[in-house]
This record gives structure tokens, C-alpha cells and sequence, in this order.
């Protein structure tokens, strides 16, 4: 649990759409519903890998929505005994979130696990970020587009890769959600 310290750092790597994160993302949604479902929980496939087109890394991002973040308490074993990893350093920058990583070797996560109230702002922005993406193909194609730049641009550094891409990011949830970009 926790920071990984002496990690080596991989580079960024985007590759092209693939079919299969799909299905993956539906064996994986039917695990964790077979150990949380009880609790009311609702789950999509967000992130890139859940745009039909879009590149990606290939990481598959999981949105579980909660009806109160406290209820995530009830959800820590049942996901940990999938073999997810509960990593609370996150919280210091998105308290609203819980978040999971899950692949082996461990650092080579191939699901992220973001775990939020069901409705909240967490849930609502990157359920339209990617709805958008799903019906504004054009759009789709300069995210990617915008990714392998950066993606080669930052290498090893995520944390410059992410925030490079905050700006496109923010412009699409403003317009997915109506407001003036």
C-alpha cells in the first residue's frame, strides 16, 4: 500500500485503440460487481480506452460510483482480494476520490480503479469527457493526436504529461457540459 519508492519510472507510451479493452473492461466490471454489486454501486469504463478509435495508454480506467464516499470503507477488501491495491497518497490532491491500481509486475497497472460518489463532480466530468469523445470523432483524433506528442515530449515524466493535458481537457468538459470555453 502506499508510494512504491526506487521505482524506475517508464516512459509514457500511447499506443493505437484496441478492440479488446472492452471486453477486458467487461470481465473486470463483472469481478467487481461479483464482490461489490450488493452495495449499490454503479461502474463504467472511462478514460481512453473507453472511445472506440482512441489511442491510449493501455490502462483500463474504472469509475465505481458510491452513494457516499464513505461507503468505499466497505468496498476496500472485497476489491483487495481481487488483487487491487488501495493507494491513499492520492488523496491529498483528489480528497474525493479513493483510488486503486491493479496489474502485476506491481507498478505495470493494467486497471485504475477510481472509486467516487455516484453523481458527485468527479463522476459527472469524466462521464461527460468521455461521452463527448465518443460522438465528437474529430475531437477524438486531436486528443490522440495531442497525447503522442506529449507522450514523447514528457517520456518519463506522467505528472508533466498529465498536466500538459489539462487545458484540452478542461476546453471538452466545459463544452460537454454547456458552459462558455
Amino acid at each position: 500500500m502506499g508510494v512504491r519508492l526506487g521505482m524506475v519510472k517508464r516512459r509514457v507510451e500511447i499506443v493505437d485503440y484496441d478492440p479488446r479493452w472492452a471486453l477486458l473492461y467487461g470481465e473486470e466490471r463483472a469481478r467487481i460487481l461479483a464482490v461489490i454489486g450488493h452495495l449499490d454501486v454503479a461502474i463504467e469504463h472511462i478514460g481512453s480506452t473507453a472511445v472506440v478509435g482512441l489511442g491510449a495508454k493501455p490502462i483500463i480506467d474504472i469509475l465505481v460510483g458510491v452513494r457516499r464516499l464513505s461507503d468505499a470503507q466497505l468496498c476496500m477488501e472485497p476489491l483487495i482480494s481481487l488483487g487491487y491495491v488501495y493507494q491513499p497518497e492520492h488523496e491529498v490532491t483528489l480528497p474525493e476520490r479513493r483510488f486503486f491500481g491493479k496489474g502485476e509486475p506491481p507498478g505495470e497497472q493494467h486497471y485504475h480503479l477510481h472509486m467516487v460518489e455516484k453523481g458527485g463532480e468527479f463522476w459527472r466530468r469524466h462521464l461527460a469527457f468521455r461521452d463527448y469523445l465518443r460522438t465528437h470523432p474529430e475531437t477524438s483524433r486531436q486528443y490522440y493526436e495531442l497525447k503522442k506528442k506529449l507522450a514523447s515530449e514528457y517520456g518519463s515524466d506522467r505528472e508533466g504529461y498529465t498536466e500538459a493535458k489539462t487545458q484540452f481537457i478542461e476546453s471538452i468538459v466545459a463544452k460537454a457540459q454547456g458552459k462558455p470555453t
